[in-house]
């Protein structure tokens, strides 16, 4: 198995065994991050209808002017406006989903944009 193989199924295990852990209710949904090399996700997921509340990203027009989408302040930016989002509908209480990454860096950064936007984890 090449290196890269094992890598990534190193992350699956991780993130289910995060999932296993986590779920994400009506009262207290779960907010996901995802990490690409160029940009940054995050959704807001009720895991008993399998729905997503609200969605937020790198790549929406809102935060376009943004110069770099790879950096720490584009991630505390997402968070920021998924909290917005969150808030708009009514969800102040969520669960986080870090997917299987390390708290740490990007991921984190999202985390902490939210929270100042007034999410509670």
């Amino acid at each position: 198995m090449s290196k890269a193989k094992n890598r990534k199924l190193a992350q699956q295990r991780r993130r289910l065994r995060v999932r296993q852990r986590l779920t994400g209710t009506p009262e207290r949904p779960r907010l996901s991050v995802y990490r690409s090399l160029c940009h940054i996700y995050a959704q807001i997921i009720d895991d008993t209808r399998g729905v997503t509340l609200v969605a937020a990203s790198t790549l929406e027009p809102s935060l376009k002017g943004l110069g770099n989408t790879r950096d720490i302040e584009a991630a505390k930016k997402v968070g920021q406006a998924i909290a917005q989002k969150a808030l708009a509908k009514g969800i102040d209480k969520v669960v986080f989903d870090r997917g299987g990454y390390l708290y740490h860096g990007r991921v984190a950064a999202v985390a902490e944009g939210a929270r100042e936007a007034g999410l509670k984890f």
